[in-house]
């Protein structure tokens, strides 16, 4: 497989709502080291790609916000590798621009669309599964997305139900389901159908501009307009005017629920999304009590199963009669909530935004 021809897309620009209060609009998640090991998210994403894919054809899809931050994280990276959106237009516009700008420096590209957020333990796998879709992606017209065997029945993640083989690990996809309830997500789980959609994407230049065409015409009408200045000096300018205008939609919504040549290659590299701070717990160390401790010092006293998170790693925590929370101090905030109801978390950044504004956000 020539390389050059090999592209990466890491989408940076969300707000990790759901982590908040540590994640904020300023600070988002993905610039966080939250599992201490010296490197955030973000460059976790970076250096796992790197064996595989050319530095310079790494580029990163983010708010405007966050270019001093990708900076300051990501030095080697020059600045006509950060794609800077004008605004939030969920996952679809951003991927759209991304395949454009690529298409326009190499008609002859495949690219692995990746977020920014995910946590990969084995990252061998992780860059074998890859090599292997971009393998089948420069040689079908396909739309690639991998697919986890599930664990368990996981209501926080979307689904996908595979249909025939069209090589082994490599699937049709039949259908697409977004968070089921939990009884159907046991119904899910017992088939062996169905396997968690990891938000990883891959497919050639050509083929995902095709299929935004084909699926998102009127999306894919304001990337069209601009093909003459793809690639030149002039797409910034064309993106500052015209993305703003992009239906906020998701690329799943948009195209892959949609078209006919969906695949789902099944992986298996120790995956996790990190989108709550119940998946953060899950994935850190714990003390004979089950607890964790994210940047703090801590005594508990017959409490269990909770996570502690503190911006001080001189504050101590002593806690007495505690199971199954999240306490998240980011200073002006302190969150204090039950594991099982960090759904809500979302809507406790809508009330604060409500009752105080942006102070908090």
């Amino acid at each position: 497989m020539d390389k050059k021809h090999l592209y990466c897309v890491i989408m940076c620009g969300g707000i990790g709502s759901r982590f908040w209060p540590n994640s904020r609009t300023d600070m988002p998640k993905q610039f966080h080291d939250f599992l201490g090991t010296g490197r955030s998210l973000l460059q976790m994403s970076y250096d796992r790609i790197l064996p595989l894919v050319p530095k310079e054809n790494i580029f990163l899809l983010t708010n405007a916000m966050y270019a001093g931050k990708i900076k300051e994280q990501l030095p080697d990276l020059e600045d006509s590798q950060i794609l800077l959106e004008p605004a939030r237009r969920n996952t679809a516009p951003c991927i759209a621009w991304a395949a454009y700008h690529i298409a326009a420096i190499d008609p002859e590209a495949t690219m692995v669309v990746a977020p920014s957020d995910h946590l990969i333990t084995r990252e061998v796998e992780f860059l074998d599964s890859i090599a292997k879709g971009m393998e089948f992606a420069q040689s079908h017209d396909a739309l690639l997305t991998l697919g986890i065997s599930p664990t368990r029945p996981e209501t926080g993640y979307g689904y996908i139900q595979v249909g025939p083989a069209a090589l082994e690990g490599i699937h049709h996809v039949k259908t697409f389901t977004e968070k089921p309830d939990i009884e159907l997500a046991k119904t899910f789980l017992a088939t062996g159908e169905f396997f968690w959609n990891s938000g990883i994407f891959i497919w050639s230049a050509a083929s995902i501009i095709k299929a935004l065409e084909a699926c998102a015409p009127d999306l894919a009408a304001i990337f069209d307009r601009g093909r003459g200045e793809f690639g030149t000096p002039a797409e910034r300018e064309f993106i500052a005017a015209n993305f703003p205008s992009c239906p906020s939609i998701s690329i799943d919504y948009a195209v892959m629920e949609r078209a006919s040549n969906v695949y789902l290659e099944t992986v298996s590299f120790g995956w996790n999304d990190l989108g709550t701070w119940g998946s953060l717990y899950d994935q850190s160390p714990k003390n004979r009590d089950g607890n964790v401790a994210q940047s703090c010092r801590l005594l508990s006293y017959d409490s269990t199963g909770n996570i502690f998170a503190v911006k001080d790693p001189d504050k101590l925590i002593v806690v007495d009669g505690l199971k199954d929370y999240i306490v998240a101090d980011a200073g002006d905030v302190l969150l204090i909530c039950p594991k099982a109801a960090e759904q809500r978390i979302r809507q406790m950044v809508n009330d604060a935004r409500v009752t105080y504004g942006e102070k908090y956000i």
